[in-house]
């Protein structure tokens, strides 16, 4: 039986819901309107369901981004997950963000033959990244990179690689002068997680729904409050 998954999607400034069923992409809602998660996620999950005729009775698994990237966003996306599941008892599978990323450029440019670097924004010229071939194995395992101007230079020597992801854009001017380096522009949706998600759900690869906890990759630091009297 094809399964009909709810996908969330809140790990960057993208707030973005799918439903699907099997390998279809029913249809999304999504917002790239930066801090609209918490106001935008419940009414597009509803709207959806509703919009497609689908029952949250019918849902058979929840899907959700589990990073790396924003600690709000992830935060807010997976404890959406969490209540969904808890009230209809049903599995949570936890998706990559990075992976996400690489399947929607991959999607955008049909690619058959480059690796792929996903790239989430840090700070200053730091990004959180990874790195996957054409057929979306892993190669290079998410870590936190500081893109330099010979930081991709080895690998853009061997291959052509596409860069995608809302770090990209700080990164380009740098990896521009490889003849090799290829740019994937389009944003984050979450019907990206579908082939990853079915993956999953074959193998039965659920989370453990108590307990899982979204991939920060680095541990979240409170910023100091500027309101006066607050020190």
């Amino acid at each position: 039986m094809e399964p009909t998954i709810l996908h969330i999607e809140t790990a960057t400034d993208v707030c973005s819901v799918a439903l699907t069923q099997g390998m279809e992409v029913l249809g999304a809602k999504e917002s790239a309107d930066g801090n609209s998660h918490s106001k935008n996620l419940l009414p597009f999950i509803n709207r959806l369901l509703l919009e497609y005729d689908v029952k949250t009775t019918d849902l058979q698994c929840v899907a959700v981004s589990i990073g790396p990237g924003s600690y709000t966003g992830l935060r807010i996306g997976v404890s959406t997950a969490k209540g969904i599941a808890y009230s209809l008892g049903i599995p949570v599978i936890t998706v990559s963000t990075l992976e996400s990323i690489a399947q929607g450029a991959k999607h955008q440019t049909g690619n058959d033959h480059c690796d792929i670097v996903p790239m989430i924004d840090a700070r200053r010229m730091e990004v959180f990244a990874a790195r996957y071939d054409a057929a979306m194995n892993l190669v290079d395992d998410v870590a936190s990179v500081i893109v330099e101007e010979n930081t991709y230079a080895e690998l853009l020597k061997e291959k052509e690689v596409i860069f995608c992801g809302n770090g990209m854009p700080k990164c380009k001017e740098l990896l521009s002068q490889f003849p090799n380096a290829r740019f994937a522009d389009f944003t984050l949706s979450a019907q990206y997680m579908l082939p990853a998600a079915l993956k999953k759900w074959e193998a039965k690869d659920f989370a453990d729904t108590a307990y899982f906890e979204p991939f920060y990759l680095k541990e979240y630091v409170a910023g100091k409050p500027n309101v006066k009297g607050l020190h």
